[in-house]
């Protein structure tokens, strides 16, 4: 049966998250849906990441299988117009019978996006982290090689995580300012439930002076959840790019820049 991959970017406010669920809006739903009208038979999309209610996305990836025979542009323009405003496709390819949208990727990068003035937002409402008081990002900066490389991030991880080893390997955690806008960029082979938040939160502790930037590797080597900072709120967090071998054929989407704000 043909294979087909989607890249998806939705706002994730009005949804319960990306998995489909029985008594609430997922974005699952939504895509499959779309998708089952134009192919007139029932589709079912598998996706590279399950975001979390309010988390939102640039740069999803998800797979179908199907036996109905369309162009891609009908794909792209027929589930485009019967999917809500807040979710659409932005591309549509055929691809080998072995790929898979989870399986398949080598890497991900989230990017979480904080504006820092004492003025609340109002376009970027439910799109962003507001933080009143003065962060320093260049403390922020300072910290991040410490988590660098293969670690057990068990000090980052939810208490309902359900991954069976807290091991994973960082490849990128950078802060960068532009204005009152700070964004953090975080790429991984994989995440823990909540990792991005939980690693964002650390970070905004020290932002406000409340821990030095050396402190970070000391939470980490500790995994303990309980010395970590809060869980960074849904709303700043964007799956920006799902990273899969070249041979793949998939667009990179363009993502989050600091200095694009």
């Amino acid at each position: 049966m043909p294979r087909l991959a989607i890249g998806l970017e939705y706002d994730g406010t009005p949804f319960c998250g990306w998995q489909r669920q029985e008594h609430a809006r997922s974005i699952q739903a939504e895509v499959e849906a779309a998708l089952s009208r134009v192919a007139d038979a029932p589709v079912v999309v598998a996706a590279a990441g399950r975001t979390d209610a309010g988390v939102h996305a640039l740069g999803q990836v998800a797979h179908f299988d199907t036996t109905a025979v369309r162009a891609d542009h009908a794909w792209l323009f027929g589930a485009n117009s019967l999917l809500p405003p807040e979710i659409a496709i932005s591309w549509v390819r055929p691809v080998a019978a072995s790929f898979d949208a989870r399986y398949s990727a080598l890497a991900r990068t989230y990017h979480y996006l904080i504006l820092n003035r004492p003025a609340r937002p109002a376009l970027r409402h439910n799109r962003v982290l507001w933080v009143r008081g003065a962060l320093d990002a260049g403390a922020m900066q300072a910290a991040t090689p410490a988590l660098l490389g293969e670690h057990d991030f068990s000090a980052f991880r939810a208490a309902g995580c359900q991954a069976r080893s807290p091991m994973r390997e960082l490849h990128r955690l950078e802060v960068t300012r532009s204005g009152p806008w700070i964004l953090v960029e975080c790429r991984a082979n994989a995440f823990l439930h909540h990792m991005v938040r939980n690693i964002v939160g650390s970070l905004l502790r020290i932002g406000r002076g409340e821990a030095p930037p050396g402190w970070l590797a000391g939470v980490l080597a500790g995994r303990d959840r309980r010395a970590a900072g809060m869980t960074a709120a849904a709303s700043g967090l964007y799956l920006s790019r799902v990273h899969y071998a070249e041979d793949a054929g998939l667009p990179v989407p363009e993502g989050l820049r600091a200095g694009d704000l």
